[in-house]
């Protein structure tokens, strides 16, 4: 069900608009660009992303049958032609400035070889950050991830992305199969896990903060508890295979806004600041309750370094390396909208589409849909409205961070 509220303005603003005059048109005019931008860019990526997904049905009923290893490097090539696109407007439309601190040599691992990639979810666009490095490093394509069935998308599912239900009877058997299903990956992929289970606000790191102290362990002040078994069963079921853990640890400037989908369609621009540590797969321990152990310990040291960076400014002791801005994204973008521009143009005349009410009705209809996706895109990345932090009792027998 869409929010019964205006596309652009967040709800407290909402309550602002309704009931202040001169604060409803300052609040409207604010909004008109990034309605102006929505629309076109909404059109472009809906209709580019169904020939997408056009492409890797073919693909997935003709190729997969024949050759898994074909049909994965062609799909990874076909998927980035979409994927570019949200590349783009973080790197072009908005210019978001994402600082990556990591040493050379991981630097030029990456990439290379698989990892699984753990992370504090920290802002709304943690998820598009990961990808614009995984694009600087060669492998947006096989960029994959584990995340809630309800974010299902026909590109990632053609992509072999993770989809869970929250229940682990049933999601322990998926993440098993999925993961034997990579063991013969022909490239070079990074799978994404974010142990917290859920974006990072205040209320939830309360809840967080009163379950630590009600147990007498260290009080988290930047990231949620680990939740731990998804975590253990992907390295207890890919060490052989996958080298490297990379333990990714996201901050935002206290001094800005922190970016939103909806910040970036409006062109504001912002920073966000990556660190990356390689950890080797066969640093962790064997036993199940080590290497949950292992994953706390490390999110121990992730709300430390945050702490730090609040405090004093200070984010890594990593070398800041130059990703630079590609021009790759931007190319893919100007080819989607002349191929698009170009079939609408050749199509509304030979359609009539204009001609009767009844095409013009059916075009504003289409509009609105575009407008309603896109809505739903935008609300679906905002942390308000991610999963609620549920500590269970199996949680609270388990999850524990390492006290020091």
């Amino acid at each position: 069900m869409i929010p019964k509220r205006s596309l652009c303005l967040p709800s407290n603003l909402c309550l602002l608009f309704l009931s202040k005059p001169k604060a409803r048109i300052a609040l409207a005019a604010m909004a008109i660009p990034a309605v102006l931008a929505i629309v076109p860019i909404g059109v472009v990526f809906i209709l580019s992303g169904l020939i997408v997904n056009l492409m890797q049905v073919v693909s997935f009923i003709i190729l997969r049958p024949i050759s898994k290893k074909l049909y994965r490097k062609i799909n990874k090539v076909v998927a980035e032609f979409l994927w570019l696109e949200l590349i783009w407007l973080i790197d072009w439309w908005a210019g978001i400035k994402v600082e990556l601190y990591v040493d050379s040599d991981t630097f030029q691992l990456m990439g290379k070889e698989h990892a699984l990639v753990i992370c504090n979810h920290r802002s709304d666009i943690d998820w598009l950050v990961g990808w614009l490095v995984a694009q600087r490093s060669g492998c947006l394509g096989s960029a994959l991830a584990i995340m809630k069935k309800e974010v299902i998308g026909w590109s990632m599912w053609f992509s072999e992305y993770f989809f869970l239900e929250r229940r682990w009877t049933k999601d322990e058997i998926t993440l098993k199969s999925g993961f034997q299903q990579l063991e013969d990956f022909p490239m070079p992929f990074w799978l994404a896990l974010f142990v917290e289970g859920t974006r990072f606000t205040q209320a939830k790191l309360m809840v967080a903060q009163e379950f630590a102290a009600s147990r007498g362990l260290p009080i988290p002040r930047n990231v949620l508890l680990p939740r731990t078994k998804g975590f253990v069963s992907s390295v207890s079921q890919m060490r052989s295979f996958v080298p490297a853990i990379y333990d990714c640890t996201v901050a935002v400037p206290k001094n800005q806004p922190p970016p939103t989908l909806l910040r970036i369609f409006r062109g504001q621009s912002s920073v966000v600041k990556l660190q990356i540590r390689r950890h080797s797969m066969q640093e962790l321990p064997e036993t199940a309750d080590g290497i949950g152990q292992w994953c706390k310990d490390v999110f121990v040291t992730k709300d430390a370094l945050l702490e730090k960076y609040f405090a004093k400014g200070t984010f890594s002791d990593q070398q800041l390396q130059n990703i630079g801005r590609p021009v790759k994204s931007l190319i893919v973008v100007l080819l989607w909208s002349c191929l698009i521009g170009y079939g609408i143009f050749k199509f509304v005349p030979w359609s009539s589409l204009l001609s009767s009410w009844k095409g013009i009705a059916f075009s504003a209809t289409f509009l609105v849909l575009v407008v309603i996706v896109m809505q739903i895109l935008i609300h679906s990345s905002e942390s308000e409205r991610s999963t609620p932090l549920n500590i269970t009792p199996q949680d609270q027998t388990k999850e524990r961070l390492v006290q020091k």
